[in-house]
């Protein structure tokens, strides 16, 4: 299950996933997400906000899935991920490896770094 937010004043998409995703959720979030970028007219310089602390464990298939999908986004400026377990971490840092990808606890930290460039505390 997904949410997604965009505020394309200030370039920022904010997603919230939970659960487990098969296969075909996460190919319809990313086509519903790719189609956020083109209805509020993103430029390439947006900022983004991943929320995956009620996610689950994600299988291998859909985690290796979803770094196909996404190697075809749109470059951001900032990315980061706020998660809840330490395994979640594990499977989030294979997936964003970015130089502009931040893996954060909270969503305070998580707006802080994309608004105003805020290193986050590494965890």
């Amino acid at each position: 299950m997904y949410r997604i937010a965009v505020d394309a004043r200030r370039g920022l998409v904010e997603v919230v996933l939970s659960g487990m995703l098969s296969l075909d959720e996460t190919a319809t979030y990313i086509n519903d997400l790719r189609r956020s970028f083109v209805v509020n007219k993103l430029q390439p310089n947006y900022a983004m906000v991943i929320d995956v602390s009620a996610c689950n464990i994600q299988a291998q298939d859909m985690i290796k899935a979803m770094g196909e999908h996404m190697a075809a986004m749109p470059k951001a400026r900032a990315i980061v991920i706020v998660t809840g377990s330490s395994l979640a971490r594990m499977q989030v840092r294979r997936l964003f490896t970015q130089p502009y990808a931040r893996i954060v606890s909270t969503q305070e930290e998580a707006l802080a770094w994309v608004k105003d460039g805020v290193e986050p505390v590494k965890i």
